[in-house]
C-alpha cells in the first residue's frame, strides 16, 4: 500500500466536513471493496474518513409500514433482524447470502449501494423495492439514483445516511452464480415483489440475461430505470 491519512469521524457532519478537505479522500465503511482496490493499486486517496464508528448511520426501524435501515447497518443484522424478516424477507435473504460470514458481518448496506457493482445483490433488490436512498443533503429515488456500472447520483461530499423500503405484500429474491464456493457474486439476480394494492408483482425481469439494477418494469410496461444491455429487447 502507500501512504494515506486515516480519520475516524465521530458523526456524520465531521466526515462531511473531513471530505470536504481531502484533496481526494474516500469514505471508509465496512471497506470490502475500497480496502481491495487500495491493495492493488487501483486507487490511491490522499485521506480516508471511516464512518463505520458513526451510530446515527446503524439501524433498523419501522414505521407507519416504512422500513429504514440506517447506512452503516452490516449485512449479517439485515440479514438477522426479526423487523426485516417480518416486513421484507426476500430482503432479508439477500442479505443473508452476500458473500462470505467475513463480508456480511463487515459490508454494509450503504457502502454496497453507494458503490453500485454490477455484481452485487442489494442494488437490484433497492430498485425492485422502489426504495428511498436518504442522504446528508437530499432523498433520492432508487430509479434515479442508480446512473450506470459502479456509478450513482451522489454528488462529491454526498454521504448516504439510510435506505427506506416500503413494505410490501410479498417479497423473494434469488440468484444465479456460477462455481459458488469460489464466486459468491452473483451472474445475475430476481428480486421479486408484491406492492399492495397491485394484484400482480410490481416489477418484473425484462430479461434474466441482463445483470444490471436497471433491468425491470411495471406491468403496465412503464421502464423503471434505463437498460441499456445489448440482451435487453427495450435496450439501445
Amino acid at each position: 500500500m502507500y501512504e494515506t491519512s486515516y480519520h475516524r469521524a465521530a458523526s456524520v457532519t465531521e466526515a462531511a466536513s473531513l471530505i470536504a478537505k481531502a484533496d481526494d479522500g474516500k469514505l471508509l465503511a465496512g471497506g470490502q471493496t475500497l480496502i481491495p482496490t487500495m491493495k492493488q493499486r487501483l486507487a490511491a486517496p490522499s485521506d480516508l474518513v471511516d464512518i463505520g464508528q458513526i451510530d446515527e448511520l446503524k439501524g433498523i426501524t419501522e414505521s407507519g409500514g416504512m422500513l429504514r435501515i440506517g447506512a452503516g447497518t452490516k449485512h449479517a443484522d439485515v440479514a438477522g433482524s426479526d423487523l426485516v424478516r417480518r416486513l421484507i424477507p426476500g430482503l432479508a435473504s439477500l442479505a443473508g447470502g452476500i458473500g462470505d460470514p467475513h463480508v456480511r458481518h463487515m459490508g454494509t448496506i450503504g457502502g454496497s449501494v453507494a458503490n453500485n457493482d454490477p455484481a452485487a445483490d442489494y442494488p437490484s433488490a433497492v430498485l425492485a423495492l422502489d426504495a428511498t436512498v436518504h442522504t446528508n443533503k437530499r432523498d433520492i429515488a432508487a430509479a434515479d439514483f442508480f446512473v450506470g456500472m459502479f456509478e450513482t447520483a451522489l454528488e462529491d461530499g454526498e454521504i448516504i445516511t439510510a435506505i427506506s423500503f416500503k413494505a410490501p405484500e410479498k417479497s423473494a429474491y434469488a440468484k444465479y452464480r456460477t462455481r459458488p464456493r469460489a464466486m459468491p457474486w452473483p451472474v445475475f439476480s430476481l428480486p421479486a415483489t408484491r406492492m399492495a394494492p397491485c394484484a400482480s408483482p410490481s416489477l418484473v425481469p425484462v430479461r434474466a440475461a441482463c445483470s444490471g439494477p436497471k433491468l425491470w418494469k411495471r406491468p403496465c410496461g412503464q421502464m423503471v430505470g434505463r437498460c441499456r444491455c445489448r440482451y435487453c429487447p427495450r435496450g439501445g
